[in-house]
């Protein structure tokens, strides 16, 4: 009888060593078969274009297959799902974009917890926008353009490429701090917006730099300031918007990747050291910036810090705006 319960009693140690062993040995020998990049937008975008340069990068490291799975629909909320209800095994990953921590407030409902199911795993890059105005507005800086909305409460409209978009609350954001009146004007999309601002149907536009920049050189519109807290590579001659006075002013867009909760730090840390080093190669580089991007790499826990705070801030933006979630 004691043989017995000794003999069983060993039997449950080795089940549990095993237990422990073998999720840290597959964790140490990743990856060794086909990862999945999930993209929550339609190919052809900057987040589908990161993805697509991280996917290719991580193959030439590891030699292991990458798939880019495009699930647009719902503002990201199709693709996200996937992969917080996926296996945390680090074989189905997540490349986001700044709908990622507004969603929450621009739902009803979300299948899905943001900051429970989801592991940070690095953050991308940032694309700032710039704040553009047709030429036959007055104003030649940002303090010369508060002052003119102020006499005109109402009267000055802005596009934006879609309400609850980057565009969208870079805007609502400015006229917030500005204590602005302004009349929002959503198009389909970023290019049918800079159209119309260029033919003067609209005023006012915060604009991704790739899309505004073109019509910046050529005078069709004057950029006034970036939305980021440092100047932009790509437009070094444009002043930040707390340069131009705007106190505690920042909004970007940003690109990040996130694996499913609960996947193993060693994955995790796997990721996140491989998308830094990545960045040391000048070609990689120079196709973000072509995209009006700026590298930004980071460790998951200051990703992490970034979810975090900007959920709130958002939140109290989308709040304070009175922008009303959506039915889904």
């Amino acid at each position: 009888m004691g043989n017995t319960v000794s003999i069983t009693a060993v039997l449950l140690l080795y089940a549990f060593a095993a237990s422990i062993i073998a999720p840290h040995a597959a964790a140490q020998n990743y990856p060794n078969r086909t990862v999945r990049i999930v993209v929550p937008v339609s190919a052809g975008g900057a987040t589908d274009v990161f993805a697509r340069a991280l996917g290719q990068g991580f193959t030439e490291a590891w030699g292991q297959q990458v798939i880019i799975d495009n699930r647009p629909g719902a503002g990201g909320l199709i693709g996200s799902e996937m992969v917080a209800k996926a296996v945390p095994d680090g074989y189905t990953l997540l490349m986001a974009y700044t709908s990622h921590v507004t969603n929450p407030s621009l739902w009803t409902r979300i299948p899905y917890d943001t900051l429970r199911d989801f592991a940070p795993v690095a953050m991308v890059a940032t694309v700032p926008s710039v704040l553009i105005v047709h030429p036959s507005l007055p104003v030649r800086s940002v303090r010369e353009l508060i002052e003119f909305a102020k006499r005109r409460p109402h009267e000055l409209d802005y596009a934006s490429s879609g309400i609850g978009t980057s565009a969208h609350l870079a805007a609502v954001l400015f006229a917030q701090r500005a204590g602005l009146f302004l009349t929002h004007v959503p198009y389909k999309g970023g290019s049918p917006a800079v159209f119309e601002l260029v033919g003067g149907q609209v005023s006012i536009m915060f604009g991704s730099l790739t899309t505004a920049h073109l019509h910046m050189r050529s005078a069709r519109v004057r950029a006034l300031a970036v939305t980021s807290v440092k100047r932009a590579i790509a437009a070094p001659q444009v002043p930040t918007m707390q340069e131009a006075g705007i106190a505690d002013y920042e909004a970007v867009g940003w690109f990040a990747m996130f694996a499913p909760a609960q996947t193993s730090g060693v994955v995790v840390n796997k990721l996140s050291t491989e998308i830094t080093a990545m960045f040391s190669q000048r070609e990689l580089r120079e196709r973000f910036l072509a995209q009006g991007a700026e590298i930004a790499p980071s460790t998951p826990g200051e990703l992490g810090d970034r979810v975090r705070a900007e959920i709130a801030k958002w939140a109290g933006v989308i709040r304070a705006a009175g922008i009303k979630p959506q039915e889904n």
